[in-house]
């Protein structure tokens, strides 16, 4: 089975509010893509919502989806975090990090009030988000004598690929981006071409 090779990510900052017994919960997602990144936001939205009572959150980052966490911050355990992440989840997002900020309205809301309270506000900011779809790609470099430019950038044209660095000389070199699950079919079309070296630079 082919293992997939695209992922969905957001574009930029999103919000969403829900409001229950005078309680507010701002729900803000933002697209990172490191866990120092995350820590970064986090900081930067306590500093801007210093009065709020809990600062809950939940992340995924990777293309595979490798990295999560939720926190609850002080909430009961399992009514706030985990409520967000599985908001994530349910929108397979990735690269993204939502930040739900609840000022406490004197009411309590028990444990169901809480999940259905936190689920709710990060929803609203991951519906009003714009989505972007991406796929995962290599970058390989090519080498070639200048006579074999035209079958080079034949197959480049054929298989719609991406140039980055070129340099047309003597000896030829440019970078060619290769969707990944594509990428075993079209190498061995380059080493085909007699006199072409091929070399994998990059995952991204």
């Amino acid at each position: 089975m082919e293992i997939s090779d695209s992922y969905t990510e957001i574009s930029g900052r999103s919000e969403g509010l829900y409001k229950e017994k005078g309680s507010k919960f701002i729900a803000i997602a933002l697209p990172v893509h490191s866990e120092e990144e995350v820590k970064l936001q986090l900081s930067a939205i306590r500093k801007q919502y210093y009065d709020a009572r809990h600062h809950c959150y939940a992340y995924i980052i990777g293309a595979d989806k490798s990295i999560s966490k939720s926190n609850d911050d002080g909430e009961p355990s399992g009514t706030a975090g985990k409520p967000i992440l599985n908001q994530i989840l349910s929108k397979e997002f990735t690269n993204i990090c939502v930040v739900v900020v609840r000022y406490f309205g004197g009411v309590k809301l028990g444990v169901s009030g809480l999940i259905l309270a936190y689920k709710t506000a990060a929803k609203e900011a991951l519906e009003s988000s714009i989505v972007l779809h991406r796929t995962v790609n290599e970058i390989h470099s090519l080498s070639f004598q200048y006579p074999l430019v035209n079958e080079v950038m034949r197959l480049i044209k054929e298989e719609s690929l991406e140039l980055r660095n070129q340099k047309f000389e003597d000896s030829c070199y440019l970078e060619v981006v290769i969707r990944k699950n594509e990428s075993e079919k079209i190498i061995k079309k380059f080493n085909n071409i007699y006199g072409v070296k091929m070399k994998y630079l990059e995952t991204y």
